[in-house]
């Protein structure tokens, strides 16, 4: 059954329980009435009952003034959007110099390390706990950075003295997204508001007493990173500095809903707040919000690790493994400005890729990045084009037809040895025998036990049989390239192309496909590195990006193709119609937050509308589309779409936007079919410009 569906009928079933009737008329109103719209069971349960998920109200879900008009000005010179959309880096920017130069805030950073310290140093592990965005996250900071750092240590004069004093420290830090590693190709349903699954992912990854416990969340109010910090704070009483919560949000905006409220206000666990204000994207806190965590969370595992390492190795052992000995915690900060500049720099360079990539999909082709060690930053920011812009995830081996737009690929014919080259360590997924039970007998929300039980099937280890990330038989034969088709070779840091690399880069160009090779690291190129490239490739473009290499991580060069990444894909969407001035008028209300999200997107462009002066010089003052208006519409929509195929090709919150306002233009109910039609003649961003 269709989530949306599923949801509706999940909630209906739910409002009978709760006694709520579709005869309330607490959410009619004008538009409502003129639409002949009779707010649902669904509708009036979400506004009576689910306000702890409509959080418009966060400073994430706020549009950003630098982006407003994104949608039009990349439309017209792709370089000016992407400067608008690397310009609000420079908020994260900003952040860090505030934390740097705050003594209070500084020293809750300071005292994370110090917490890793202690951990590492006792034999106990550090676990870093997300869901969606902030998922990834957590796997990059173990798959990404941490097993990396440890197999080029293991490489070093230094290891003999390492293992000794520190043994098996490369397996302590263990990075979760909720839902397991199947989630990192696309989220599960329910899950993420669930408490329960934090707490039962904290059991099933073995963190006890004296581990420490990272529970990350942008928004800071995602029930399931709750879970897990509430989980690990009684794991350890007595010691708050194991556990503690990071989030985006400030606490004024995040204390009004209960289960925030819970975690900030509970003196056993401690807080990290990093609120960088609205994202490029309106909510979508791939961006800014999760850069910062990402970054400041990296850094500080650095700086635990050099801490440690100190004593035990000389200076030069410790400039060998890429520590600089004049860094910590503040100047690493601050070194951010000079990351932020150098991607903010790019945006011509970008603009060439952005534009052929955006034309190969309007054309109906695909592309495919290869990736070897910038594989995990290429998946994650792959993977989270979907949700964000309602693309098909990608797909399993068994797709009848191909989906995706996109693929991503390790240099290995073996899918076995790229979800290692991903993971850096095996494939875990969830194991019914541990979460059936509890789910059936501790989840009192009919639609998220339902959602919960049926996500549960596709979450366990057999998952990773499902998707090939390899250039292997298989998708050479099924996904190989074509004509029209784009191929893009990632290299971070000093790793060079491979020999399969180079083989898959000639395949591409053979095939007709554009090529690009996309290279960040301390230098440029070679000109020997560059002309072997081009002797498979010859009509290539290279794209670099120079970012200097003062950490041993590689935290700043990865964080940089981080971000130069989700400029590149965030503008060949704005350029494909997916985004509509800054916001995401195709998100799918999937889940209770999205709905949230949806009903918010109806609203403010309504409103903006029947506000502007044109609107009113045309047809006089019109009374505001209010939020539970807004919602009834919604939930019509997600009905309607359900029995009415001519719906299936234009977003919820579009056709939503368009009816409701096309009705009020006429002063009768215009249908959904006519919002349709409408709406495949023209796109959205350009039907809103007639009432500039």
């Amino acid at each position: 059954m269709p989530v949306h569906r599923t949801l509706c009928c999940a909630l209906l079933g739910l409002s009978g329980l709760l006694g709520v009737h579709s005869a309330h008329a607490a959410s009619t109103g004008p538009v409502t009435d003129l639409l002949g719209i009779e707010p649902s069971a669904a509708s009036l349960d979400y506004l009576q009952h689910r306000q702890q998920f409509q959080l418009h109200s966060l400073l994430t879900e706020q549009r950003h003034p630098e982006t407003m008009d994104l949608s039009r000005r990349i439309a017209g010179d792709t370089s000016a959007g992407l400067d608008a959309l690397y310009a609000v880096d420079r908020d994260v920017t900003h952040a860090f110099a505030e934390v740097a130069a705050d003594p209070a805030r500084l020293g809750q950073l300071q005292d994370a390390s110090r917490a890793m310290q202690d951990a590492l140093r006792g034999g106990h592990r550090i676990y870093f706990y997300g869901t969606g965005s902030t998922g990834r996250l957590a796997e990059t900071l173990e798959s990404g950075l941490w097993r990396p750092f440890w197999q080029r240590a293991m490489r070093s004069s230094a290891w003999p003295k390492i293992e000794q004093a520190l043994p098996g420290i490369g397996e302590r830090v263990r990075g979760e997204i909720t839902g397991g590693d199947r989630a990192m190709i696309s989220s599960l349903e329910g899950f993420e508001d669930l408490q329960l699954i934090g707490r039962l992912q904290l059991q099933d990854n073995g963190i006890a007493s004296g581990d420490v416990v990272f529970a990350v969340t942008e928004g800071g109010e995602t029930s399931a990173v709750i879970g897990t910090a509430l989980a690990a704070s009684e794991l350890n009483p007595g010691h708050p500095e194991r556990t503690w919560f990071v989030y985006n949000n400030p606490d004024s905006v995040l204390l009004p809903f209960e289960r925030s409220r819970r975690v900030i206000e509970d003196p056993a666990i401690r807080k990290i707040s990093l609120p960088t204000g609205p994202q490029s994207i309106t909510g979508s806190t791939r961006m800014q919000a999760t850069t910062t965590s990402l970054y400041a969370l990296g850094m500080v595992l650095e700086d635990a690790v050099k801490q440690l390492l100190t004593p035990l190795l000389t200076s030069a052992e410790m400039q060998d493994l890429g520590f600089d000995a004049k860094a910590d915690i503040a100047s690493r900060l601050r070194d951010f400005a000079a990351i932020q500049k150098t991607v903010a720099a790019s945006a011509p360079q970008v603009s060439a890729w952005t534009n052929r990539e955006a034309a190969a999909y309007a054309a109906g082709h695909h592309a495919t990045y290869l990736a070897q060690r910038a594989l995990m930053p290429v998946f994650v920011d792959v993977t989270e084009r979907a949700p964000t812009f309602r693309l098909a995830a990608l797909d399993p081996v068994d797709a009848e037809q191909r989906r995706s737009w996109i693929q991503v690929w390790a240099p290995t014919e073996d899918p076995a040895q790229a979800w290692q080259a991903l993971l850096q360590r095996p494939f875990h997924g969830l194991d019914p025998a541990l979460y059936k039970a509890p789910f059936d007998t501790q989840i009192d929300d009919a639609y998220l036990h339902e959602a919960a039980q049926r996500s549960l099937a596709f979450a366990g280890a057999e998952q990773q049989h499902r998707y090939d990330l390899a250039w292997s038989p298989h998708n050479r034969e099924h996904n190989g390239p074509q004509a029209g088709d784009l191929g893009a070779l990632i290299l971070l840091g000093d790793e060079s192309a491979q020999a399969l690399s180079q083989a898959w880069l000639h395949d591409f160009a053979n095939a007709g496909a554009g090529t690009f090779v996309v290279a960040v690291d301390d230098a440029p190129l070679s000109a020997e590195a560059l002309a072997a490239l081009r002797e498979q490739a010859p009509d290539l473009q290279l794209l670099q990006l120079v970012v200097p290499q003062r950490d041993p991580f590689g935290l700043s060069q990865m964080i940089a193709l981080k971000m130069m990444l989700n400029g590149h894909s965030t503008g060949i969407m704005a350029k494909l119609g997916r985004v509509v001035g800054n916001t995401m008028t195709a998100v799918q209300p999937g889940n209770l937050k999205l709905i949230g999200r949806a009903t918010y997107l109806i609203q403010l462009h309504v409103n903006a509308v029947l506000g502007s002066d044109a609107w009113r010089k045309a047809h006089g003052q019109t009374e505001p589309l209010s939020y539970a208006e807004a919602n009834a519409v919604l939930f019509d929509v997600i009905e309607h779409r359900q029995h009415d195929p001519a719906l299936s090709q234009s977003p919820e919150v579009e056709l939503a936007i368009v009816r409701v306002l096309e009705s009020l233009r006429e002063q009768k109910a215009v249908s959904w079919d006519a919002a349709a039609e409408l709406l495949q003649r023209r796109r959205l961003d350009d039907y809103l410009g007639d009432f500039d």
